[in-house]
């Protein structure tokens, strides 16, 4: 397995993701746009996952060529960011934000496919490629937050343009995968007699939920901790704490997968999720506490993001893994993302953060219920 290349690339996908996440809401700001326009524009980022992994799922489920989707994506990003370097208005921004990541968005689905293709029967193994995805965030997050305490924020896009390219040189060193052909004919179900079952219409529901609730986290905590004076440095260790935790859960994700099951870790996990937006609703003032919240990130995102891999892995025959992982997304961080940034950006002057978190805990709540009602995969896999 080719393990160093198959990290390297979710180290620098991850990167790319660090220095954005964080701090374009901060260069949105230096160009002077309100909080519903950042929130907007944040959504940009997410809208076209709605569409192009279902789109590009399959057309690589259907030609067979998904390195090839893989490689042309990543490199249609990095070209159609070229021109974020001469927009200032917001719509100008918009239109490349939603140009590059209709490219960027398709990437990461067909990658996870290319990933678990390659650890075939060792598929337990996947949260250490991952976890490198993790440590790609947490560099980026740490040194940009660093050198943005020197440097004006007017730099973002150029890391940005940087990091595009190395995911697109990187994608070129990804050895084909040499698996048997699958006959079509032995796939009884069709893709929408599938997706159509309740169990999985809740998984995806419960998907959309937890990315919609990680709106304002995503969108706002980074001009929250600003506006309680932290320095850009600060804010970025913030970030990478709860990340340093993402990767402690990545390390023994197979360990606690094969102990405790999907089930009882997405119901955990999704606690915690009521927990984290509650302290950050009412107490982002105490450091302790949001500390607490950064931490557990390695529930909200890492251990529910792993279990969601593995669902999509349990729940879609081979031939359909493409447009299963790209459905992933597409619901979770596409509609959920973008509706949750959009939320945010309405709440967040009218109503404030407490307000604003708080709907988020309640969004969890409801994800639990479902949880606890429909996922039983342990039945899917006897069937």
């Amino acid at each position: 397995m080719p393990y160093i290349r198959l990290s390297g690339f979710y180290f620098f996908y991850f990167a790319l993701l660090g220095a954005m996440i964080p701090y374009w809401s901060l260069y949105l700001k230096s160009l002077d746009f309100d909080a519903k326009t950042i929130g907007y524009l944040m959504a940009t980022l997410h809208l076209s996952r709605i569409f192009a992994p279902a789109l590009w799922g399959w057309i690589a489920d259907k030609t067979g060529q998904r390195l090839r989707v893989i490689r042309v994506g990543s490199f249609l990003t990095w070209v159609v960011f070229i021109a974020m370097f001469w927009q200032e208005s917001a719509i100008g921004i918009a239109l490349v934000m939603l140009g590059y990541s209709f490219f960027w968005n398709a990437v990461l689905p067909q990658f996870e496919v290319v990933t678990l293709n390659h650890l075939g029967s060792q598929q337990a193994k996947y949260s250490r490629v991952r976890l490198w995805g993790s440590i790609g965030f947490i560099f980026a997050v740490l040194l940009v937050g660093y050198a943005l305490d020197y440097i004006s924020v007017s730099w973002v896009p150029n890391i940005l343009f940087i990091l595009m390219f190395l995911i697109w040189l990187n994608s070129l060193l990804i050895p084909e995968v040499k698996k048997p052909m699958v006959d079509e004919s032995s796939q009884s179900h069709k893709f929408m007699d599938i997706i159509l079952k309740p169990h999985i219409m809740a998984f995806f529901v419960i998907t959309l939920l937890v990315q919609f609730s990680h709106g304002p986290y995503y969108t706002f905590f980074s001009l929250m901790m600003q506006k309680l004076e932290y320095t850009r440095a600060e804010i970025g260790m913030l970030w990478s704490l709860g990340v340093v935790a993402e990767i402690v859960v990545f390390i023994f994700m197979h360990t606690m997968i094969a102990k405790i099951g999907l089930r009882l870790i997405m119901l955990l996990s999704l606690a915690l999720c009521v927990v984290r937006w509650t302290v950050l609703a009412f107490w982002p003032e105490n450091l302790l506490l949001v500390i607490l919240a950064q931490l557990l990130h390695a529930a909200t995102f890492g251990s529910l993001h792993a279990v969601g891999i593995s669902l999509v892995h349990c729940y879609f025959p081979e031939k359909m893994q493409g447009r299963g992982q790209a459905l992933f997304s597409s619901v979770g961080f596409g509609v959920g993302g973008t509706a949750g940034a959009v939320a945010a950006g309405l709440l967040w002057d009218s109503y404030g953060s407490m307000m604003t978190f708080s709907v988020a805990a309640v969004v969890s709540l409801v994800a639990i219920v479902l949880a606890y009602v429909w996922v039983h995969p342990e039945k899917v896999q006897q069937n």
